[in-house]
């Protein structure tokens, strides 16, 4: 087959532990507004957005990768989460047609800019959600070898200043409900990455910080925002 330009390389995201296994990447969806805090009435429905593939940025256990803010923001906020990794797709998918089709889980950020978004009055939720750069990720931890979708913490510290934490017995929406829902509307495919929502306390980060962040039983990540 010819094509007029080289096809850009395969977006991937690394095994954990097996260094010549890759997971590819094939859409990222994420869900907004999917966390009850304990004591408190949710905010707003929870609803479901896309990043490009390739605003997936592997970060290695011990390592931490740059971020840099996008020109024309000044609220870049970090928000912590849980990714489902899926090896099988479908739709219409019952839960444990979803459980079934979660590979392995990882860690992300879904950096977004809170002046962009349309619930703060902008209007330009695609710039909010999929600039360049914008999910970074652990590496993939296959299934088998975690503890999802049991309950687990989440937490994520800006210069070693606890800014959230959380559990995932709050998703509004649970990881592979998630999974199901999306599938009513998408046909999901193997290579689909899911982030299944943050928890409070998502706030402005500038260069310089560095951010680290995990999920219990899942793994760490670490970014230097420039």
């Amino acid at each position: 087959m010819p094509f007029v330009f080289a096809p850009p390389q395969q977006a991937v995201v690394p095994v954990q532990d097996e260094r010549y296994e890759f997971f590819p990447i094939h859409r990222v969806y994420g869900i907004g507004k999917n966390y009850a805090e304990p004591g408190t009435v949710p905010s707003g429905t929870p609803f479901y957005f896309l990043k490009p593939a390739d605003a997936v940025v592997p970060v290695a256990d011990n390592e931490s990768v740059a971020i840099p803010v996008p020109p024309g923001t000044n609220e870049m906020k970090h928000e912590i989460e849980l990714v489902a990794a899926l090896g099988k797709g479908g739709r219409n998918l019952t839960l444990e047609q979803a459980a079934d089709a979660v590979w392995g889980w990882c860690v992300g950020i879904d950096f977004t800019l809170g002046d962009q978004r349309l619930d703060s009055g902008a209007n330009d939720f695609m710039r909010g959600k999929a600039f360049d750069r914008s999910a970074p990720v652990s590496h993939i931890r296959p299934a088998y070898r975690t503890p999802m979708p049991a309950p687990a913490d989440l937490w994520l510290y800006v210069n070693n200043q606890k800014r959230q934490s959380g559990s995932t017995a709050n998703l509004i929406v649970k990881p592979l409900e998630v999974i199901v829902e999306i599938s009513k509307f998408w046909e999901l495919q193997p290579g689909d990455l899911i982030f299944t929502g943050t928890p409070g306390g998502a706030s402005r980060v500038v260069p310089g910080d560095r951010l680290e962040g995990g999920v219990n039983g899942v793994g760490t990540i670490r970014v230097d925002i420039v």
